[in-house]
């Protein structure tokens, strides 16, 4: 078996200090490294991007919004239940992870406080979870009620947090239906897109509503045999237009995270061609995929044996990376969603 099709070859050890607990303020402040297209890397901050960009290049946004997920609540019988809700199904139905899963049958339900029930009505067997389907007051709907009851889910490796839940949101996040952050956009300030354009660097927005799919671990040793859950995607024809603008102008398209990038490409998947596309995707990214829309690529650092880590892997190729990694663990850069960034030029 081909080496970048094993997953052992995508594993490496990260000293548990650095994985960030907590983001840097401002978000700009966070270290970026960079990576030329050659053998070359070099260290910067994130407010030094409209410095590493030229006029004419296109970032592309994933605008999607957090929401607040994570619900606790209790069984008729008083035993506690943790709710993670994954997929907005339709009619206050929704796909959801339910701890502890196994004792939740068809019909059991769960109490939320006093605003809010849910009824087990199927099982999910590609993801183990639950689908739910809640009772809601006619006199309110049910996003105004998850507001009051539910939480922005952080991800399982920040547990020594003292960040509050809009520094888990881009600043220009819009779109709600996403249970992560596109934590690349984290780094984006205000202040640091009007010197994007400023400096005629523009930027598009695309919708990825991060799902499981996303950051559940590849388990099979032949990544060949790993299937991606699918995710809702949307790309309307304003994107596609600045992409093909952009291109025709010898400019970069530069994808701002992974979930940009699954998004532009799995669009030109769907269709074979740059066009407007809204529904989902399951494109799974490792080395020997051709990419067909990006030019770059700004990302975090990304867990080990991750779909992501495969991804970037097939930007620059996985023995490189790894190098890359290993050099930014040794630089003591700061790992994974509230962590720093990198910035690849191809």
């Amino acid at each position: 078996m081909n080496l970048d099709q094993q997953l052992s070859s995508y594993d490496y050890y990260l000293p548990l200090e650095l994985i960030a607990q907590n983001p840097v303020i401002p978000r700009d402040t966070s270290r970026l490294l960079v990576v030329k297209s050659q053998e070359t890397i070099n260290h910067h901050v994130f407010s030094d991007l409209p410095d590493l960009l030229s006029s004419g290049d296109l970032l592309v946004l994933n605008d999607t919004r957090v929401i607040p997920a994570r619900l606790y609540g209790k069984k008729s019988t008083g035993a506690q239940v943790e709710v993670l809700l994954v997929e907005e199904m339709e009619n206050n139905c929704w796909l959801a992870l339910v701890k502890p899963g196994k004792r939740f049958s068809i019909g059991s339900e769960i109490i939320f406080g006093d605003i809010l029930k849910a009824s087990v009505i199927g099982k999910d067997e590609s993801t183990g979870g639950r689908f739910l389907q809640f009772e809601v007051n006619p006199c309110q709907s049910f996003w105004e009620i998850l507001d009051k009851v539910g939480n922005i889910p952080f991800p399982p490796y920040v547990t020594e947090s003292q960040a509050n839940p809009q520094q888990y949101q881009t600043v220009y996040a819009e779109k709600q239906g996403a249970i992560a952050a596109p934590t690349a956009g984290l780094h984006f300030t205000e202040r640091l897109l009007t010197q994007l354009t400023e400096k005629q660097i523009n930027i598009a927005k695309v919708t990825l509503h991060v799902g499981i799919g996303t950051f559940r671990p590849v388990e099979v040793e032949d990544i060949l045999n790993h299937e991606m859950h699918q995710e809702w995607i949307e790309v309307n024809q304003n994107t596609i237009d600045a992409i093909k603008q952009t291109k025709e102008k010898g400019k970069k398209v530069i994808a701002v995270g992974t979930t940009v990038v699954r998004t532009l490409e799995g669009a030109y998947q769907q269709q074979q061609k740059l066009a407007p596309f809204s529904g989902k995707t399951n494109l799974f990214i490792y080395p020997s995929y051709e990419f067909k829309v990006i030019d770059g690529l700004i990302t975090n650092f990304h867990l080990p044996k991750s779909s992501l880590l495969m991804l970037v892997s097939a930007l620059i190729g996985r023995e490189r990376l790894m190098s890359i990694y290993q050099k930014a663990i040794e630089e003591k850069y700061r790992f994974y969603s509230f962590g720093d960034g990198m910035f690849i030029q191809i």
